[in-house]
């Protein structure tokens, strides 16, 4: 494991963090998004490891009953294990406020902005962070405008989806509509964005504010470059390398740019950026942070936590842990 420094602090003993005091808790997942099918597979994950560690962990699906019955069945916090839309958007973070129940991940403002890929890109501009160039576009014309303006090949998408989903690798102008036409299926808003060619990495991090440390770097290799749905969730045949062989000092600078990335938008808990290494002039690119990260067998954090010396099991207690509201309340008061 390379950049041993940021890396190091984020281990803790196994078994540090106890299971006592948690009280009941609620592991929110399936939900509504284009995502159900691999938060189901996420929750399942952290059900299980919750409870094997002692905790008083029940599944909740947010599709299937009303929040409100959190407050009153008694749930004291809520592990987020949805992704997407009425998960990872700051939705569900604010009826979670509005009924002061504590949860894990980032609070309503971060998660709502990194949800939104054009808002991330403005703000981390706005604070210096290396990011692709790119177009909104609301027509498949203004998407062959983009093409144009950033190059071949480009990368159109959703603004506000994740997992690849809607996303089309573009390589010349009779593909623009198409392009267009599946990245609106899931929303108005369509990112052009332009394409760097060399090695995917993504860095988790966990913790908040100062405490917060980023984890091994992993190196994605996929068939053919195509890190689609399929072969984040489903394939065997993608590589995860980990440590990711970078060159010396690389994963390093890598892992401080994501912690930039991480703070310059307020998320805590817990996240995971994906980066972009120009393969000709080896400067990195944000690509997106993800507020809610995937927790499958398949999953980046669990893998990168491992190489850390953190369980499955040890890193769900700790993120539960870790839950929280992003204003303290009293009382009963919702």
């Amino acid at each position: 494991m390379s950049a041993a420094g940021p890396s190091q602090g984020a281990k803790a003993p196994a078994g540090s963090v106890g299971a006592s005091g948690l009280g009941k808790v609620a592991v929110l997942m399936g939900g509504a998004s284009a995502e159900r099918e691999v938060s189901l597979m996420s929750g399942t994950g952290v059900l299980k490891a919750l409870r094997a560690r002692g905790v008083d962990a029940h599944a909740f699906d947010p599709s299937e009953r009303e929040l409100g019955e959190l407050k009153r069945e008694g749930y004291a916090r809520c592990f987020i294990a949805l992704h997407g839309r009425f998960g990872e958007d700051g939705t569900v973070q604010g009826a979670l406020e509005l009924l002061g129940i504590p949860y894990t991940g980032s609070g309503v403002l971060a998660s709502s902005v990194a949800m939104d890929k054009v808002m991330t890109k403005r703000i981390w501009l706005a604070e210096g962070l290396p990011t692709p160039r790119w177009k909104n576009v609301t027509s498949a014309e203004e998407t062959l405008a983009a093409l144009s303006e950033l190059g071949a090949p480009m990368i159109v998408k959703p603004a506000r989806e994740g997992s690849t989903i809607g996303l089309t690798k573009v390589s010349d102008a009779a593909q623009c509509a198409l392009a267009y036409q599946l990245a609106a299926q899931h929303d108005p808003l369509v990112l052009c964005e332009q394409f760097i060619a060399g090695d995917e990495v993504t860095v988790p991090v966990i913790g908040s504010g100062t405490d917060a440390r980023a984890l091994p770097a992993i190196r994605i290799v996929a068939p053919g470059g195509n890190y689609d749905y399929e072969h984040k969730y489903f394939s065997d045949d993608t590589q995860y390398i980990i440590p990711s062989g970078l060159p010396a000092g690389e994963e390093a600078r890598i892992q401080q740019l994501v912690l930039r990335s991480f703070h310059a938008l307020g998320c805590r808990g817990w996240a995971r950026a994906d980066v972009m290494i120009d393969a000709a002039t080896r400067a990195p690119y944000l690509l997106e942070i993800n507020t809610s990260p995937g927790m499958t067998g398949h999953s980046l954090v669990p893998m990168s936590a491992k190489a850390a010396g953190i369980s499955y099991e040890d890193l769900c207690l700790r993120l539960l842990a870790s839950a929280e509201l992003d204003h303290a309340r009293q009382g009963e008061g919702a």
